[in-house]
């Protein structure tokens, strides 16, 4: 686990820089037992292609939010009473936009929307605009809104499902690993929680410390 807990480490030094809050919707379901004694657990196995260090490095963060809750991961030749499983997905959803773009040169052709005009940058779509002389370019760009998805769920090793609890966040942010660890932090906010309640959950990621704090964590269940 040594090396796991290593990468644990360098995804955390990808949040350095600027402040950055994540913003999640957390939904979580439980028929968590109150007398339960022996938080012993160990992981399911991932499958097939989602055997990755990634996947890996993520178990880190979940097993770390389990040991501030007084799990703790069983030890090679161990019984655990509990299996924790875990999923996650990011899907990539480009969207194409027109910024206007009152710089553009000379233009071919009659100007109303929809024509295209020829710049220095070659033929770009442009707008006719009535109270101006001339056409207006607009530069057509793509910007990117990442929708992730998390989902943790802890089952006692007989099959009585305990705690599951899905994540979902969607943001500008490109990489995986700097939103992660806020969202299993989120995961675990107010465990268990009340159950079927949907919250969002701010947590904000501080470059100085490279830590996350919780801005409204949920009151725990009784």
């Amino acid at each position: 686990m040594k090396y796991l807990a290593t990468l644990a480490t360098a995804a955390v030094m990808l949040l350095s820089g600027c402040a950055t809050t994540i913003h999640s919707n957390v939904t979580a379901f439980n028929d968590w037992p109150a007398d339960i004694q022996d938080k012993t657990y160990a992981f399911e196995a991932p499958q097939g292609a989602e055997d990755t260090l990634e996947y890996r490095n993520y178990q880190v963060l979940v097993a770390n939010q389990l040991g501030q809750l007084g799990f703790h991961q069983a030890a090679e030749g161990q019984q655990p009473k509990l299996l924790v499983g875990m999923k996650y997905f990011t899907i990539d959803h480009p969207v194409r936009v027109l910024q206007e773009d009152p710089f553009g040169g000379p233009y071919w052709g009659p100007g109303y929307y929809g024509r295209w005009g020829y710049s220095r940058w070659g033929y770009r779509p442009y707008f006719y605009d009535p109270y101006r002389f001339g056409p207006t370019y607009a530069e057509e760009r793509i910007k990117h809104q990442y929708q992730r998805q998390l989902r943790v769920t802890i089952n006692s090793t007989s099959g009585r499902k305990l705690y599951d609890v899905t994540v979902q966040n969607t943001s500008a942010v490109q990489a995986t690993p700097h939103v992660m660890p806020a969202l299993v932090q989120s995961a675990f906010t107010g465990f268990p929680g009340q159950n079927g309640v949907p919250r969002t959950i701010d947590v904000t990621i501080d470059p100085k410390t490279e830590t996350l704090q919780a801005a409204n964590p949920a009151p725990k269940a009784n």
